[in-house]
């Protein structure tokens, strides 16, 4: 199943739905555990899609992807690269990616995002995908610049607007066999499959439950594959995965200035 958010055209109210072959059936209650249709269905041109979920967290992994097979090492590292991002970061579909005044490069990362959808603590990677409520697909949006010269990388992630997600979350869908694709200004930048991950969404999330209690609405990134480049204003970047949707966003430029 498809599940979003959305407005519609006529007003502002945020409305839950799912996506059928008949448009988009309105929905109320808690998705990851007791919902109900509401009776109410929309077309695609009636509404306005919103990030499919409020997230309770949203967690990253960074360097996760190699070009081809033969460069994935034997073992993982022992520790992964794991940073958060605010949840102001967060917006929909056609929602602008804005750059602040003074930040040189941003750079669009399309990447699976996997929403969590029962607490998980202490988890086996056997098991994981039992605690996987669907997929989604993100950009995780950076700006080098503010990456801290000990290699936090917090603050460069975390900008508003920095974190698309959409367009909706999809519960029957096979990780394994994904593929992360980016379209900047029309022009296929990355393309590749979850196979080339350096550390599989099993172990990261067996992993990150070992360090904490992942709660229904987390959502992890996965790591974007090679391919990323940078942004400039009046951009247009679409993060693709078959079989979830196609996110996409333009990019504007604010006089906001970020001084630290």
């Amino acid at each position: 199943m498809k599940f979003g958010r959305f407005t519609l055209n006529r007003d502002d109210e945020v409305r839950k739905g799912v996506l059928t072959s008949d448009g988009i059936a309105e929905i109320s209650g808690d998705i990851y555990s007791d919902w109900f249709y509401l009776g109410q269905t929309f077309s695609s041109e009636e509404v306005k899609w919103l990030a499919p979920i409020v997230p309770n967290q949203v967690i990253g992994i960074g360097a996760n992807y190699v070009a081809d097979k033969k460069d994935l090492p034997e073992e993982g590292p022992e520790m992964p690269v794991f940073f958060f991002k605010s949840l102001s970061s967060v917006i929909g579909p056609e929602s602008d990616i804005v750059i602040p005044e003074m930040i040189e490069e941003v750079k669009f990362e399309s990447e699976l995002a996997v929403v969590i959808g029962k607490e998980a603590k202490d988890i086996e990677e056997k098991d994981v995908l039992d605690y996987v409520f669907g997929y989604t697909v993100g950009n995780d949006v950076t700006a080098p610049q503010y990456f801290h010269k000990d290699g936090h990388w917090t603050l460069g992630k975390s900008f508003d607007t920095f974190t698309p997600l959409g367009p909706v979350v999809e519960t029957n869908f096979d990780p394994a066999t994904a593929r992360i694709q980016a379209f900047h200004n029309g022009t296929k930048k990355q393309d590749s499959t979850t196979d080339l991950m350096i550390v599989p969404i099993k172990r990261m999330i067996s992993y990150l439950s070992k360090v904490m209690t992942l709660k229904p609405g987390d959502v992890i990134l996965t790591g974007s594959p090679v391919g990323a480049e940078f942004l400039s204003e009046n951009d247009v970047i679409e993060c693709k995965i078959k079989g979830i949707g196609s996110l996409e966003n333009p990019v504007t430029h604010s006089n906001r200035k970020v001084t630290v």
